[in-house]
């Protein structure tokens, strides 16, 4: 912790912007539990729930061929305040829809929402290199997953009473006013200067990333490798589950926060007990935990309390693989294709999330249990722990910050 702290302490801007985020990602939440319980309500089938769900992931696939050029291209500033105020404007007539017909604008506003917060994650993430050394990147890589973590906890866990006590209106209207004050946070912020390649064409520094990702084939695997992390894609799940087992004896609402809650708290606290023992040498590992931690959790999902328990122990594992397999990512990536390399990488990522979010619903429609399901998923990191072993076998992987 100590390690976290001494950064946030010596680098300014990265203290700011990671306030920024916690409120950011605070506020996504209530939205997030607003949603799914408003899915409910209206009594839609397991596939619009999980559409709903790919929907929240897709509009990044879409986005990134265009915004890894735009970042190399552009001031990060101006970039990042007009993809807040984008939030702000589609999450406030999330309040308006309280009618099955309304859910083709649902749709929309989730799908812009969405591809705003996507285009704000990346464009944050190729930020950090540009002025964090190798060391530093990995602390805060680690430290992004923790808030991203805590306000996940507190955020799912508020954001489910609200929803049950106050209403989704209401969840949804407190979500627009953070993003609110995320904005005027950032206003102030100094930037680094930006080394903007205002002499290239937009089309050229889309070919220019192609022909780079052919030349170096490590940061390929490495992306594949980091879409992995999309198989822990249970926002669809989890509201099917609190459907099936969980009611009448708890409140749907309820079930979906305190779930994303208790898996949070693991997630929080996977940096803070593994981040300084991750290492390339023992990633495999730390691949099979995730993979067990799954499956165990898959056996305990009908049961709520001992659900909540296994959802913890997925937690720990899962924030450590994403900053560590990023931290690779961003190592072994040239400075002037920051922007490019990582757009493409969150594109691979959230077109994983988005497919197992959208395979979830179609299995579950085609009458696979729910077990079967979460199941499957572990087996995924089972294949990723393998496929790390053949990358490492014949690439040479340098440790972030060693």
């Amino acid at each position: 912790m100590k390690h976290y702290i001494a950064l946030l302490k010596n680098e300014p801007l990265l203290r700011r912007i990671s306030f920024i985020q916690l409120i950011a990602y605070f506020g996504a939440w209530f939205s997030n539990v607003a949603i799914f319980t408003l899915l409910l309500n209206l009594g839609v089938s397991p596939l619009v729930v999980a559409t709903v769900a790919a929907l929240h992931f897709l509009p990044g696939v879409l986005w990134a061929p265009f915004s890894g050029a735009l970042i190399d291209k552009i001031a990060p500033k101006r970039l990042m305040l007009a993809l807040l105020l984008v939030e702000i404007v589609t999450t406030l007539p999330l309040m308006l829809i309280d009618d099955a017909a309304h859910l083709w604008l649902l749709f929309v506003l989730v799908f812009v929402r969405m591809g705003a917060s996507s285009f704000y994650f990346t464009l944050e993430m190729a930020l950090l290199p540009r002025f964090l050394k190798a060391s530093a990147l990995k602390h805060a890589n680690e430290l992004h997953s923790i808030i991203w973590s805590v306000s996940y906890t507190i955020g799912m866990a508020l954001s489910g009473i609200t929803a049950y006590y106050l209403g989704v209106k209401t969840a949804f209207l407190a979500d627009a006013a953070l993003f609110a004050v995320a904005f005027a946070l950032l206003m102030p912020a100094v930037f680094p200067a930006h080394k903007a390649r205002e002499t290239d064409r937009y089309l050229a520094l889309m070919s220019q990333s192609v022909g780079y990702l052919k030349r170096n084939p490590l940061t390929l695997h490495l992306i594949i490798l980091h879409a992995f992390v999309g198989f822990t894609a249970f926002d669809g799940l989890v509201p099917l589950a609190a459907e099936a087992y969980y009611l009448p004896a708890v409140a749907a609402p309820l079930a979906i926060g305190l779930t994303h809650a208790f898996r949070a708290l693991g997630l929080v606290g996977g940096p803070l007990l593994l981040g300084q023992w991750i290492t390339v040498r023992r990633l495999p590992l730390l691949l099979l935990l995730q993979a067990l931690s799954i499956l165990i959790w898959a056996m305990a999902l009908p049961h709520f309390y001992l659900a909540l328990a296994a959802s913890i122990l997925v937690g720990l594992s899962t924030t450590t693989i994403w900053s560590f397999t990023y931290t690779l990512l961003q190592h072994h990536t040239e400075e002037a294709y920051y922007g490019r390399v990582i757009a493409y990488n969150d594109m691979i990522f959230l077109l994983t999330v988005s497919a197992v979010s959208f395979l979830i619903g179609v299995l579950v429609e085609w009458g696979l249990g729910l077990q079967v399901v979460m199941a499957l998923l572990g087996v995924a990191f089972v294949v990723s722990a393998l496929y790390f072993r053949w990358i490492s076998s014949h690439y040479s992987l340098e440790d972030p910050g060693v």
